[in-house]
């Protein structure tokens, strides 16, 4: 990728020198911590995710939204720790058999809790979102992306208006609403005509 910090590529990387990167950020601002990683790797150590957490809890002023696949890994480093108040806490529910994550995340104590549901790949069916705040879908993008049908997104939308959830509609992907393949960019981020930008209006 030729970034900073991409020099591995996506093998496991550990970069002590951006723990402190956000005391130097005086306005509260929101990250998406890891984003193009998984902070609950099985090779992450927990000494370095307990820096990680000392940061956040130094900059509560400062909102850390932060995903999961590895609910597991998840679950046991919060088994004895109180997750910040500044953190919203989510897993990735991509195929009906992961909802077991949600099961998961719920048993946690973060104010915020989202799921993830990109890329949606298949009808998840009945959803229970009780102490879900928020529910983020879309599709999948790059040259391997596997298709979304409007129905299933639809029917997650639904879903969380009847629980009273927040929906976010993030994107088509690569392949749009009519079925028809293109950039990420040209297919937009509408459903039913329009976006849909819920986020988490409460804390518990």
């Amino acid at each position: 990728m030729k970034a900073i910090g991409y020099e591995n590529g996506f093998d496991f990387t550990i970069l002590p020198d951006r723990i402190d990167a956000p005391l130097k950020v005086k306005k509260p601002t929101k990250f998406f911590v890891n984003s193009m990683s998984d902070l609950f790797h099985e090779d992450m150590p927990v000494s370095f995710l307990d820096k990680i957490f000392d940061t956040i809890e130094r900059t509560p002023h400062h909102t850390y939204q932060i995903l999961t696949k590895r609910e597991e890994n998840l679950e046991k480093y919060f088994q004895d720790k109180a997750v910040p108040d500044n953190v919203w806490l989510g897993v990735t529910v991509e195929v009906a058999n992961k909802k077991n994550r949600i099961d998961v995340l719920r048993r946690i104590g973060a104010k915020i809790r989202f799921i993830s549901i990109e890329p949606l790949l298949e009808d998840l069916g009945e959803l229970d979102l009780t102490d879900i705040h928020w529910v983020i879908v879309g599709g999948e993008s790059g040259a391997k992306a596997r298709p979304m049908k409007q129905e299933w997104a639809i029917e997650v939308k639904k879903q969380c208006e009847k629980q009273k959830v927040s929906f976010f509609f993030k994107q088509w992907g690569t392949w749009g609403e009519d079925g028809m393949k293109r950039s990420k960019k040209n297919n937009g981020r509408l459903l039913l005509g329009r976006e849909w930008n819920g986020e988490p209006s409460h804390i518990e």
